[in-house]
């Protein structure tokens, strides 16, 4: 099993036990000492892993992290552990105090769910205030795993991290401010875009004119860039299943007997279906990994849920020549309907629909009333 597959086991891990890890020690137990051990170091080994590692603050003594991860000795990344269902928006000042008194390079900050990766870039020996790499083990990117692997201890180079470090906090800013231009446009930003394709003074009342234009060509430009991926995904597929299927064919032909007719189905799953579904996908794949979104078509509309479950459902569309009407849920399964002219417009219901996928991984206070799909 690679690494991607040891990740993605682990995050699977967390969702089915989690309700079941009531403290913040059963939390490192079950969660986060897997994780450690997933980065290839042996946490029986106190010249690896040290835990309740002493960070004295000041006056105060006998201050303890909860493991520091050591090379050569040498305590290198700090890691502070929290039990699952507490906000890490909490603790931040409490790493950073015991990072400032120690040696390491880098601090963890987590509740063996998300993972706040920290170090010193902006002034030595002082916990940045932002993390350069933030993940949701159950949802982790490919990206953000090969970024992980990093700080496997076959792999862990100090001055490759702190390069790459650099470049994943500013890559990291600059994805934070253009998701937020894309959501709502500032002043300052369409006032940017006014100057270079408005052929007079931008005014504000050009700005209130343009914000709109704005947020729709981005959407645009997102949707053109997923469809063009897509069409070349669905092409290859195409390819590959083609040249199979004629050796069945043959198959069949020379040694099978003639298949029994069979009832024909009226559902058909359009290929205009399929390009909102991978749409979708695409909206949701930084939240939720893309192999938990899935789609079923019927007679009046073509669902899509959360880990084909249709007590999971996510979303709804009706696509028809005259009309497309796409369906959402809110946390208590009651709908809503929008009309929508293309792909385009699901960007604007981006939010709730990571909202409604990521509540079914909530706890559930109340029995789900089953819906059948």
């Amino acid at each position: 099993m690679d690494f991607k597959d040891q990740v993605r086991q682990l995050g699977g891990r967390v969702l089915s036990m989690r309700e079941r890890v009531e403290t913040e020690e059963a939390t490192k137990n079950a969660f986060i000492m897997p994780f450690i051990q997933l980065l290839g170091f042996d946490v029986f080994d106190p010249s690896e892993i040290v835990p309740e590692f002493t960070c004295d603050v000041g006056t105060k003594k006998g201050e303890k992290i909860d493991y520091a991860i050591c090379f050569d000795g040498t305590p290198t990344i700090l890691v502070e552990c929290k039990h699952w269902g507490q906000n890490l928006a909490n603790h931040v000042g409490q790493l950073t105090r015991y990072f400032t008194v120690s040696k390491a390079r880098f601090g963890i900050l987590t509740n063996g769910i998300v993972y706040k990766f920290y170090s010193d870039l902006d002034e030595p020996n002082k916990m940045d205030e932002t993390p350069f790499l933030e993940f949701d083990i159950t949802s982790i990117t490919d990206a953000q795993t090969e970024e992980l692997k990093k700080f496997h201890k076959s792999y862990f180079n100090l001055d490759e991290i702190l390069t790459t470090a650099t470049e994943l906090k500013f890559t990291g800013a600059i994805k934070a401010l253009l998701k937020s231009e894309m959501q709502a446009p500032t002043d300052d930003f369409v006032s940017y875009v006014g100057r270079h394709v408005y052929p007079a003074r931008v005014t504000q009342k050009i700005v209130e004119q343009f914000r709109p234009l704005v947020k729709k060509s981005f959407a645009q430009v997102v949707n053109e860039l997923i469809a063009g991926r897509l069409s070349s995904a669905m092409k290859s597929e195409e390819d590959d299943v083609a040249a199979p299927s004629v050796k069945v064919a043959e198959s069949e032909a020379t040694d099978a007997p003639e298949p029994e007719p069979t009832k024909e189905s009226k559902i058909v799953t359009t290929a205009e279906e399929l390009e909102y579904f991978y749409t979708i996908r695409a909206m949701l794949q930084p939240h939720i990994p893309s192999s938990r979104i899935a789609h079923r078509d019927t007679e009046s509309y073509f669902g899509i849920l959360l880990d084909d479950n249709n007590r999971k459902p996510i979303c709804r569309l009706q696509l028809t020549d005259r009309k497309k009407t796409l369906i959402t849920f809110d946390e208590n399964k009651a709908t809503t309907r929008h009309e929508i002219q293309s792909t385009d417009d699901l960007f604007v219901y981006v939010d709730q629909l990571v909202a409604t996928a990521k509540h079914y991984d909530e706890p559930q206070t109340k029995a789900e009333t089953p819906e059948t799909l």
